[in-house]
C-alpha cells in the first residue's frame, strides 16, 4: 500500500466515526511531533500494539480486502499486568469491503455493528486437517440468542446487534455492498495479531508500505521503527 493510502484512509475513517460520534483516546490524534515528545510514555501502546493499523492484507486490492482498525485497549499473552487483560478495536470498513477468511485459537471475540451500513458475515468450521469446513452448518450466538447458519451464508447483522466469534470458527465479515460504509468493534480476550490469526486465504497480516508521503500517523506495527527504544 501506499503511504498516501494509508492516511486518506485513516483521515476518512476518522471522519465517519466523528459522525457517529464515536472518540478515540487521546494518542489517536497525535501528531507525528507528538508521538516523538511522547516516545519516552509508550511502552505499553508499543507492546500491545495499540493503536492504527490500515492493512490491505497484502492483496493490493484494499477496496475489497482490507480495513482500518484502532486497537483501543489490549493486553499481552502470557505477561499478566501489561495492559489489561482483554481487548477492544474498532474496524471501518469502505462499502463492499471484507476481511480474509481466518480463525483465531487463543482468542473468543464479540464483533458489534456500530454504526453506518450493515454488516455482513460469513461463518466456517475447520476440518481435522486444519482445512475449512465449506458444507457443515455453524451454530453462532447473536447477542445471546444461538442461529444457525450455512456454511458461507451471508448473515446480516445490524445496528447495535453483535456476533460471538468462538476459536477455531472460521469466518469474515465487513460492509454489506449497497448499504455504505461500516463502523465494526470488536470486544474480545487478549488480542495478539502477530501470531493468532490463522487465514484460509492468501494474505499478509500487515502490508507493505511504498513511501510516497510523509506519515500521518503512525501504525501500530511501526513503533519500533520510528520511535526506537534509546
Amino acid at each position: 500500500m501506499k503511504r498516501s493510502e494509508i492516511n486518506n484512509a485513516i483521515k476518512t475513517a476518522i471522519e465517519l466515526l466523528d459522525k457517529y460520534c464515536f472518540k478515540l483516546p487521546e494518542f489517536a490524534y497525535w501528531s507525528m511531533d507528538e508521538w516523538r515528545k511522547n516516545a519516552d510514555k509508550i511502552d505499553t501502546l508499543r507492546e500491545v500494539m495499540m493503536g492504527w493499523d490500515v492493512t490491505d492484507f497484502g492483496t493490493g486490492d484494499f477496496d475489497k480486502i482490507g480495513a482500518v482498525l484502532f486497537t483501543i485497549r489490549n493486553g499481552k499473552l502470557g505477561k499478566e499486568g501489561v495492559g489489561s487483560p482483554y481487548a477492544e478495536k474498532i474496524l471501518v470498513f469502505k462499502e463492499g469491503q471484507r476481511l480474509p477468511i481466518h480463525h483465531h485459537v487463543m482468542k473468543t471475540e464479540d464483533i458489534i455493528n456500530r454504526g453506518g451500513g450493515t454488516m455482513e458475515m460469513k461463518f466456517y468450521l475447520k476440518n481435522a486437517d486444519g482445512t475449512v469446513d465449506y458444507q457443515s452448518d455453524v451454530e453462532y450466538f447473536n447477542d445471546g440468542i444461538m442461529h444457525t447458519a450455512k456454511a458461507g451464508e451471508p448473515v446480516s447483522i445490524t445496528t447495535g446487534n453483535s456476533v460471538r466469534l468462538d476459536p477455531f470458527v472460521n469466518h469474515t465479515f465487513g460492509a454489506k455492498m449497497g448499504d455504505g460504509a461500516l463502523i465494526c468493534g470488536e470486544v474480545s480476550k487478549v488480542n495478539d495479531d502477530n501470531t493468532d490469526n490463522y487465514f484460509a486465504e492468501p494474505t499478509a497480516r500487515f502490508a507493505e508500505i511504498e513511501e510516497d508521503e510523509e506519515i500521518l500517523y503512525p501504525l501500530c506495527n511501526e513503533y519500533d521503527k520510528l520511535f526506537p527504544i534509546e
